[in-house]
């Protein structure tokens, strides 16, 4: 799967252009983003894409030195199953 990076979301469109697999964690205030937004297409649900996204979205905030909050239902999830990826949470 090929993602693009742009400024607070990576994402992937299939061959018609369309979205396939989506985050967002625009910036609240000054180096803190909030990942508020996961989604996968029906059709690639089940493959480790959702947790691809949020494994990349983590390397992108750590690399610029940013923390987050978390808002997406589903990205609460994960990090509760990712201790290791913690470090850029705001408690």
């Amino acid at each position: 799967m090929n993602l693009t990076y742009e400024q607070n979301r990576i994402f992937a469109l299939n061959e018609f252009g369309r979205i396939i697999a989506e985050i967002t964690f625009p910036e609240v205030e000054l180096g803190v983003v909030n990942i508020n937004h996961t989604f996968v297409d029906p059709s690639l649900r089940g493959q480790g894409i959702a947790s691809l996204l949020v494994k990349e979205t983590y390397q992108e905030i750590k690399k610029k030195g940013n923390r987050t909050i978390v808002t997406c239902p589903y990205v609460v999830k994960w990090f509760l199953e990712h201790k290791d990826y913690e470090d850029i949470l705001v408690k």
